[in-house]
């Protein structure tokens, strides 16, 4: 051990042995925030028109108050209805395609977001997408 501490690094250390003060914990503030900057939602019962309604309007509120990800969950098309129309595909659900194509296809949306990838198997996983947005350009 060194031998040459300050005299005021070790009354430093008598106060802090002495005292019963909680620390902060520096690692779960960080943890906290990360978490509280991401939002859910599901999907699950919406039509077409109103999930892609749903999903800009969380992308601009997700936006607007600094959220870093949205998980969005579509479910994987397997208790669609689409065996009832023969002109739509039976192999794809209608939300887990249609709505990142809709997201992809509007640059107002994509001027917001960094990346849309399948979810992990945690979040949902072929029946789930991320959505990363960017951090809003402040003036």
């Amino acid at each position: 051990m060194n031998s040459k501490i300050s005299d005021k690094d070790k009354k430093d250390w008598d106060n802090f042995i002495t005292t019963n003060e909680n620390l902060p914990d520096k690692d779960n503030n960080f943890i906290s925030k990360k978490i509280d900057k991401i939002t859910t939602f599901d999907l699950h019962g919406y039509s077409l028109d109103q999930a892609n309604e749903k999903v800009k309007n969380l992308i601009f509120s997700a936006y607007d108050k600094g959220f870093y990800k949205i998980v969005i969950v579509t479910g994987k098309g397997i208790h669609s209805k689409n065996k009832k129309d023969p002109y739509i595909s039976e192999e794809f659900g209608i939300l887990k395609h249609s709505v990142p194509q809709y997201i992809k296809n509007n640059e107002e949306l994509m001027s917001m977001i960094n990346e849309i990838k399948e979810a992990t198997i945690e979040d949902g996983g072929s029946g789930a997408f991320y959505i990363y947005i960017k951090k809003k350009v402040t003036k």
